[in-house]
């Protein structure tokens, strides 16, 4: 791929954010990520918008990128909304990558912001419910079931309150690998807890209080096997990322140390499969098509930021990405090969599960924690002598697996 790079990440703390709109937090977001790429707005010459929910919660379809950078003095250059659930703010990115590499552009800009928590949960939750086909929820919903048909969930471990529907897609994927592999509920709170450990060093996180294994197993249930640490939070949130040339970037040579190099951007979509054929997950997929592309392979990958919806979906993405073999995420966090200061450490940020998950800020977010890594600016997080670094987003779900997902590696040179 021509030499693409990072030049400037922003992002707000996730949480919640009453007093923010979602004008106010992606503009923050945006602010940051311009001063640290020392460029000013007219600098600018695209912008790529990753959004989910405001049509639903406030009523902003169609020209919800334009109703909040308009305003804020990006006016007359293209804006792009995109929406691929939880992998919109990666869509953004790679819809950014593809208008450098296509010489439309020289200096873009990606952004990604939610507005998601409300005080009425049955809305708040329902957002989600237009996450897959919604003409074929009864087929979706019996897929899902498919996956744990023949287990039984130990008696007390469902919430009677209202959660994401996509908590019941996550048992589905634990109860299949239970079945291909055998992995157990203490393997998934291995990772959660490790999460929550990470968090605790990350000032953008949304939970910063970190948890032992046992207290994640003890911790309420939302559904078998998942405790509330283990899921990711409803959020407040935004991030973005300045994309450029090497020809924008020679402009700019006095940014050129902290420039990070885009190895590699690849997209992929679910499929029909029958469940034990995980070679064929979609995360699998893009991640080979990735790894040739660039020549790069997961043993060569210092530090991840993975889509941890659940602690359930960090254990499939680490075997499906190549970090261990199929069946071996279990193990792979029980060894302590991916918590800070291990093989490969995953989610130094805390991941979804303790950063917060705004969804469409999510995936600019790992690119954002993933850049301060490479640039050796992470703090506490820091991981020693990262160089190359990837990242795994994922959105939305058709079947047995997630809709869209987004690969990307990136180094430091």
């Amino acid at each position: 791929m021509n030499a693409l790079y990072v030049i400037g990440v922003g992002m707000t703390p996730f949480g919640r954010h009453p007093e923010h709109s979602l004008k106010q937090l992606a503009g923050a977001a945006v602010s940051t990520a311009l001063a640290d790429a020392g460029i000013e707005r007219r600098d600018v010459q695209e912008i790529h918008f990753g959004n989910c929910v405001q049509g639903y919660m406030d009523g902003q379809h169609m020209i919800r990128g334009h109703s909040i950078f308009l305003e804020q003095g990006f006016q007359g250059i293209p804006i792009f909304n995109l929406e691929s659930g939880c992998a919109s703010g990666s869509m953004a990115f790679h819809s950014a990558v593809r208008a450098l590499l296509a010489e439309q552009a020289d200096i873009v800009l990606a952004v990604g912001a939610e507005k998601m928590v409300n005080a009425d949960k049955v809305k708040m939750f329902a957002a989600f419910n237009s996450a897959w086909d919604v003409e074929r929820t009864d087929w979706q919903m019996e897929q899902i079931a498919d996956l744990w048909r023949g287990f039984t969930a130990p008696p007390g471990t469902t919430s009677d309150k209202p959660y994401s529907p996509f908590m019941d897609v996550y048992k589905g994927e634990f109860f299949n690998h239970v079945r291909e592999y055998g992995i157990t509920q203490r393997q998934v709170a291995v990772i959660c807890a490790k999460n929550h450990q990470h968090s605790a060093r990350n000032p953008n996180a949304q939970f910063r209080v970190p948890y032992t294994i046992e207290e994640v197993l003890a911790a309420p249930p939302i559904t078998y096997p998942l405790t509330l640490p283990m899921c990711a939070p409803i959020s407040d949130g935004a991030a973005a990322a300045v994309l450029c040339t090497e020809r924008a970037l020679a402009r700019l040579a006095s940014h050129r140390r902290r420039a990070i190099r885009i190895l590699g951007s690849v997209t992929a979509s679910g499929m029909e499969r029958h469940p034990s054929d995980l070679q064929q997950h979609v995360v699998a997929r893009a991640a080979r098509k990735l790894y040739e592309q660039t020549a790069i392979g997961p043993d060569q990958v210092d530090v991840a930021e993975l889509h941890d919806a659940t602690a359930v979906g960090e254990l499939i993405e680490t075997e499906n990405l190549g970090f261990c073999a199929p069946g071996g995420g279990g193990e792979l966090a029980e060894n302590g090969d991916t918590t800070l200061g291990g093989r490969i450490p995953v989610n130094t940020s805390g991941g979804l599960e303790s950063r917060g998950h705004p969804i469409a800020a999510t995936g600019l977010a790992q690119i954002h924690d993933l850049v301060l890594q490479l640039r050796g600016e992470a703090g506490g997080m820091q991981v020693n002598n990262a160089r190359i670094a990837l990242q795994c987003n994922v959105g939305g779900f058709w079947g047995i697996e997630e809709a869209s997902t987004h690969v990307a590696l990136l180094r430091r040179d």
